[in-house]
């Protein structure tokens, strides 16, 4: 993100003269040395208006918007993994609305003659057998997939979905510099940056009478559900992504629940019947249409690509049936070939019977002999793409390479020149762009999207700009190789009617309809949710206690290092954390009596097994998998907690007024968490398995810090300062203190943690909770009596119903031990773990995926 003391820059009187377009390339806002152009004009007024503290602002809530909601775009590479925020200029790309209508005009033209050479390449292959398309550059393209020839497409529309990436040339006029028909990748970033400076600069996005973008995805959902073979008028669609691991899965998970669709991978789904269905818990769920956001050639590991993990073997099959309907149509990633658009021109003429309204950038397929002269010829005026290589990541430029690499290339084209590509090298326009201190021009380029309708295509009346950190004739403009989005405004004359996705009018489905969509996937990220949200409040209060009392005590830790209470807490966080030897296995007591550095290593060492960085780390994780079932306001709070953990690493404590001052806050953003997935989400049977996981993990660290702390006998005083650090750690300190008058005792905190069941915080009242719970989870059509786990916990909960309190409290006289508290909690400890197997085995079933027969050496899932 742009400096913030860039509003300087824009706020200052010569912001225009300043600003210097780059030679023999066309600037959006300014014509040369020049005037600005006029729809600029109101936008740099504004910004003047605003100030440095007012931009300034803005920028800081928008990226906070950004981290808020977990927008994410991740690099090939990038350290940040899945973290890497989306960053977007404050500065729109405006287009004029009269300059649009030509644009729209040439794209939708474009879509539609995309369509019908999708159609004939998959059909009766007419333009290859009149000689208008070589046969070597479609059949020798690994996306286009023989399995799907002759497959019937719903509504004669294969190509549901197209984005068009287009830039400028130095005259002005609009160039195609790329085709996306696979599984086009942006309509979700481009809503979400819409949504964001509309919020941010309110009154200038409603000023400049921007064209809305809400239509065009009602138009998306309308389009599915009309091609979808619908059944009694309810049309199932779900949207497939490749997992976490996708550069793009916040798109992903934000067109689900922006369109009201569900998020499935591969293993969710089945084919049976010749027909798709997603496994939920508690039994199969028909689906019509699958929105695909995995490659072609994935979609099915038995009849495209064995290797495959990401699809559905069957998959081909089912659509071939007609029972299901595949957006894009599968085969669709063929027109991304790079040397089609050598061919376009008379494609159109043929198809069409018009010239193109859109140009595209000059190209040349070397498999013709003729177009392979000329670019041997001229290769330092061309860039080369190895047809195949995934786009953006495919482009050599001859001019820049040594004699070596050179010849290497020029032997390359001649061996298979069919699979080489020539194209025009282009100078992108230039857009103002906040760079630094500096509003700066930089290279641009405009993905457009495009959906299939009845009679047509919609155009997007925007889209998603993308602008390159480099400046230069070979700058690059790509998602994978970073830069910065940019809102497109396309200026209406008058202002605009405002627009919602939830009211569509879609009359085609039932207002109400009653389904279970909960896979076991999901299911199983929930329930791990609840669990290490559980775990790490748990942890985070035991050490916020134990340094609590480590430093209050610190002189009886000096030198009394076996100090019971001390040792007891000690050793229960190793209990816990299971972050063994700790203070329990070898060098226990020399960390004893110096704890401070193991405590730090648990707080903040990323690399701790058990510790509470991991913990949280797994956490994000779970939750990112199943971000599409978090609200807005969850998501927010996990964001939080993810830059709560990130500062805690980066900046490790090393007092431990320090590590207080880290762990207060994090206890109130986890125990923010579990208030909203309380009481904002949904109480179906995805939230059952969250609750499940939480009552589970509460109920074991709980047995495990009473065996911990309370199975050894010592003296009165240690022990009345160990209930204590118990009773804060349970969040029970006021209710002990109200209820109980004579001190603290050991059968008054059993009362209170263990048997009471109102004390949200006792175990008791876990095990009444997973009772109600397991009870209400699908036990499937042929289910007869209790499961498993009802069984494990009836015997939990009569077992604490039945237990005497004074017969726990006691210890034996020869082992100064309570020998039976100890035996009852382990035999809770043992039964919830069983309890926690019994659902595992009952409903996350992760069934093997489809490999291939042959070895293959290297191949990443």
């Amino acid at each position: 993100m742009p400096l913030p003391n860039a509003a300087e820059v824009l706020a200052s009187p010569g912001l225009v003269d300043d600003y210097l377009p780059l030679p023999n390339c066309f600037d959006e806002m300014r014509p040369g040395a020049g005037e600005v152009r006029p729809q600029w004009r109101y936008l740099l007024d504004a910004l003047r208006t605003l100030g440095p503290a007012g931009i300034e602002e803005r920028y800081r809530e928008a990226a906070r918007m950004f981290r808020d909601n977990g927008v994410t775009y991740n690099l090939n590479g990038d350290t940040k993994g899945m973290s890497r925020p989306w960053e977007l200029d404050l500065l729109p790309l405006l287009i004029r609305s009269e300059e649009w209508a030509v644009l729209e005009r040439g794209l939708m033209q474009r879509a539609e003659l995309f369509n019908l050479i999708l159609l004939d390449l998959y059909g009766p292959r007419d333009l290859i057998k009149r000689g208008l398309l070589p046969a070597e550059l479609i059949d020798g393209y690994p996306e286009y997939l023989f399995p799907c020839h002759g497959i019937e497409v719903a509504g004669r529309r294969p190509l549901v979905h197209y984005a068009a990436d287009l830039t400028r040339t130095p005259d002005g006029e609009w160039r195609v510099i790329g085709d996306r028909a696979q599984s086009p990748l942006g309509a979700g970033y481009a809503l979400e940056n819409r949504v964001v400076l509309s919020r941010v600069i309110p009154s200038l996005f409603r000023d400049s009478h921007v064209h809305r973008l809400a239509g065009f995805f009602r138009t998306m959902r309308r389009t599915l559900t009309r091609l979808a073979p619908g059944r009694d008028g309810h049309t199932r669609v779900v949207v497939l992504t490749p997992g976490p691991q996708s550069e793009a899965y916040f798109e992903h998970a934000y067109l689900a629940n922006y369109l009201g669709y569900t998020l499935v991978q591969g293993g969710d789904l089945s084919v049976r019947d010749g027909a798709l269905w997603l496994r939920t818990l508690g039994r199969l769920e028909r689906i019509d249409a699958v929105l695909r956001r995995i490659n072609s050639s994935d979609s099915d590991p038995l009849e495209l690509r064995e290797d495959s993990y990401l699809g559905v073997p069957g998959l081909v099959q089912a659509v071939r049936a007609g029972n299901l309907v595949v957006a894009n149509a599968l085969g669709s990633g063929v027109l991304e070939h790079p040397g089609l658009m050598a061919f376009l021109p008379g494609l159109c003429r043929h198809l069409m019977g018009e010239d193109l309204h859109l140009r595209d950038t000059p190209t040349w397929w070397c498999g013709d002999p003729r177009a392979r002269t000329y670019v041997l010829a001229n290769l330092n005026e061309l860039v080369v793409k190895l047809a195949g290589k995934p786009p953006g990541r495919r482009c050599v430029f001859p001019a820049e390479m040594d004699a070596a690499a050179r010849a290497a290339l020029v032997s390359a084209i001649q061996a298979a020149p069919h699979r080489y590509v020539a194209q025009e090298r282009v100078t992108p326009s230039t857009a103002p762009t906040l760079i630094g201190q500096r509003l700066e021009p930089r290279p641009i380029t405009l993905r457009t999207f495009l959906c299939a309708e009845d009679d047509g295509y919609a155009v997007m009346p925007g889209g998603l700009g993308r602008v390159a950190l480099a400046t230069g004739g070979a700058a690059l403009v790509s998602n994978q190789l970073g830069g910065i989005g940019k809102d497109a405004w396309v200026l209406a004359s008058e202002p605009e009617r405002q627009e919602s996705l939830l009211i569509s009018g879609e009359a085609q489905s039932p207002t109400v309809t009653q389904e279970s969509e909960v896979s076991s996937r999901v299911a199983d990220n929930l329930f791990w949710i609840g669990r290490y949200a559980e775990r790490a409040e748990g942890l985070v209060r035991l050490l916020r206690m134990t340094i609590f009392k480590l430093s209050e005590r610190a002189d009886l830790v000096t030198t009394k290092p076996d100090t019971y209470f001390m040792r007891s807490l000690l050793e229960a966080l190793t209990h816990q954390t299971q972050a063994f030897p700790g203070f329990i296995g070898a060098g226990a007591e020399a960390r004893l009596r110096s704890p401070l550095p193991e405590l730090l290593s648990l707080i903040a060492d990323p690399a701790r097994l058990g510790g509470l960085p991991q913990t949280l780390q797994a956490l994000g994780l779970a939750a990112y998998s199943v971000r599409e079932r978090l609200s807005v306001d969850t998501w927010r709070i996990v964001s939080d907690i993810e830059t709560r953990l990130h500062a805690l690493t980066g900046n490790p404590p090393t007092q431990p007024s320090q590590a207080l001052d880290e762990l207060d806050p994090l206890v109130t953003s986890l125990v923010a968490f579990s208030g909203l997935t309380q009481e904002n989400m949904t109480h179906n049977e995805g939230w059952h398995f969250l609750e499940t996981g939480r009552r589970l993990e509460r109920g074991a660290a709980l047995a495990g810090l009473l065996r911990s702390t309370l199975t050894p006998l010592n003296s009165e005083l240690d022990e009345a300062t160990l209930i204590e650090a118990i009773l804060g750690v349970t969040d029970s300190t006021i209710t002990y203190r109200r209820r109980y008058r004579a001190g603290t005792r050991v059968g008054a905190l059993l009362d209170l943690v263990l048997q009471d069941e109102g004390n949200p915080r006792a175990l008791a009242y876990q095990l009444i909770a997973l009772e109600k719970l397991v009870t209400e989870m699908p036990k499937g059509e042929l289910a007869v009596g209790r499961t498993p786990a009802q069984k494990l916990v009836m015997k939990c909960l009569t077992g604490v119903r039945l237990a005497e309190i004074d017969t726990l409290a006691q210890a034996d006289p020869h082992t100064h031990r309570r020998i039976i508290l100890e035996r009852v909690l382990k035999d809770l400890e043992s039964d919830l773990a069983a309890i926690s197997d019994a659902l595992t085995g009952q409903y996350f079933r992760h069934e093997e995926q489809p490999h291939s027969l042959l070895r293959r050496v290297g191949v990443v899932k």
